[in-house]
């Protein structure tokens, strides 16, 4: 069967200006389960919402440690974004053994876009089909990052990403404005309503949400079962309140 010319690799640019393989590299990861990330001035939270793709099987883990000041949380293809996290490790651990000092983040993210863009234009590639969330915190401050499969990259107060991720940007753009001065049990619970925001229909739990923390003198870490089960039900008697 004939196939489309504009469909068959990354370096074709159709009649609209777009290079197909890119887009549905896009899609990809907006049909991920959700990841979010907002930051204050000392700390970066990254919340996500995680999926089993069997009754029988755990949940797929979707924050990782890169580094010490340095977490990414992913929507899109596992595999790729394994991929790209193992970049970064050793990317982090050169700039260690060379510098003596920790990967400034804004570069580090400069270097995946790099790598990302490099599989857009060549014969016989496909791009990564992952967009990630990168939060840290190094001399200049906090960030929080996204990166997408096209190489393009920019920095956030606050982003979510995958799906039904728009309900909770809507409410990460209303409150944005107080995270700068937020402290870390405040920026917690804002990540936590957000996700609610978006996934009402989900009955969200321990196992299924996952909370990376990393600020200023705080090591990048996960928060425990026992730690997100107290925000979620924290959350759910406020609602309750509410009503």
């Amino acid at each position: 069967m004939f196939r489309n010319q504009y469909d068959m690799d990354c370096v074709t640019w159709n009649p609209k200006g777009k290079i197909l393989q890119i887009e549905y590299a896009k899609e990809a990861v907006k049909q991920g389960m959700m990841s979010l990330g907002l930051k204050s001035d000392t700390h970066v939270v990254l919340v996500s919402l995680m999926r089993n793709p069997d009754e029988l099987s755990s949940h797929q883990e979707k924050i990782f440690e890169v580094d010490e000041h340095i977490g990414i949380a992913i929507a899109g293809l596992l595999a790729d974004a394994r991929n790209l996290c193992k970049y970064m490790r050793n990317e982090c651990l050169s700039y260690w053994y060379v510098h003596d000092s920790q990967h400034p983040i804004a570069r580090l993210v400069a270097k995946v876009g790099e790598k990302s863009q490099h599989k857009t234009c060549g014969d016989g590639k496909r791009p990564y089909g992952v967009g990630i969330l990168a939060g840290g915190y190094d001399s200049s401050g906090t960030h929080l990052f996204e990166t997408l499969p096209s190489g393009e990259y920019f920095e956030y107060y606050a982003m979510a990403i995958g799906s039904r991720s728009q309900s909770a940007k809507t409410y990460l753009e209303k409150n944005y404005e107080g995270f700068a001065s937020s402290d870390l049990e405040s920026l917690i619970k804002h990540g936590i309503a957000a996700l609610k925001a978006s996934s009402q229909e989900i009955d969200l739990s321990s196992e299924n949400v996952s909370v990376g923390i990393v600020g200023k003198d705080t090591p990048f870490y996960k928060l425990s079962s026992e730690e997100i089960s107290r925000h979620l039900s924290e959350g759910a008697d406020v609602e309750m309140q509410d009503d």
